[in-house]
């Protein structure tokens, strides 16, 4: 009866607990626990660029030309500028080129208060496409009035350069990782996973060529145009990054 005296206090508070926390978990639902997660970011990464780089004759062109008309007449010098223009755009047609590849891209009317002549100006953009009629597209344009060449652009149509670039990136992201394997190799490094791979691309400049009025009277005059597109370049750089351990 003594040790029943000394255990029963004790025994009966855990009853009543237990019943207390069973009875809760009956009405309230579960007891919540709470777990805080801690991540970890390794941040030590080994980084290696690779540069690749595709050469191939342009397949187009794109002309920027255009004529220019002064009259004392605002009406004369539209009349001038647009019959010029109109033929210009039916010879282009006439040598295959469509007409979403005729573009429009300026057309101004100004009056130069020093002589009280009105200037018109008139421009398009032709893509030009096989590049062997820009010869002839730029002659039949000065034949038919054209006085402005603002600039010709040999490039590479949008299949040509999508291949170009994929080639050149392989060749990168091989460079790359071969570079990175052997500088690890050297380093004492051991190499994890890919983490990130950035790219930087750069593609043909325009070829820059821009005549005037006068420079276009002498070409009128001049052999036929023979503009040689050479090769233009497609590069871009890679860098890859790893996880280090």
């Amino acid at each position: 009866m003594k040790y029943w005296e000394a255990i029963k206090t004790p025994f009966i508070f855990i009853v009543i607990l237990f019943l207390g926390l069973f009875l809760y978990t009956k009405l309230a639902g579960p007891i919540p626990f709470f777990i805080n997660s801690v991540q970890t970011t390794k941040s030590d990464l080994f980084s290696v660029s690779g540069t690749g780089e595709e050469t191939a004759a342009p397949d187009q062109a794109v002309v920027d030309l255009g004529v220019t008309k002064s009259s004392g007449s605002v009406l004369d010098a539209q009349n001038q500028t647009n019959t010029s223009i109109n033929k210009i755009i039916s010879d282009i047609k006439s040598k295959g080129i469509e007409d979403k590849n005729i573009k429009t891209t300026q057309y101004s009317i100004n009056q130069d208060y020093q002589t009280k002549l009105y200037n018109v100006t008139a421009t398009l953009e032709v893509k030009v496409k096989p590049i062997d009629k820009v010869n002839s597209v730029i002659d039949g344009a000065t034949a038919n009035g054209a006085n402005l060449v603002n600039g010709i652009n040999f490039t590479f149509s949008d299949e040509l350069q999508k291949s170009l670039e994929n080639k050149a990136r392989e060749e990168a992201v091989s460079e790359a990782k071969q570079k990175a394997g052997s500088l690890a190799k050297a380093a004492g490094i051991n190499l994890g996973r890919i983490v990130n791979v950035t790219e930087n691309s750069s593609s043909p400049r325009p070829m820059p060529l821009g005549m005037g009025a006068a420079d276009m009277k002498a070409l009128n005059n001049s052999a036929p145009t023979q503009l040689q597109p050479g090769e233009n370049s497609v590069s871009t750089t890679v860098t890859i990054s790893y996880e280090t351990f």
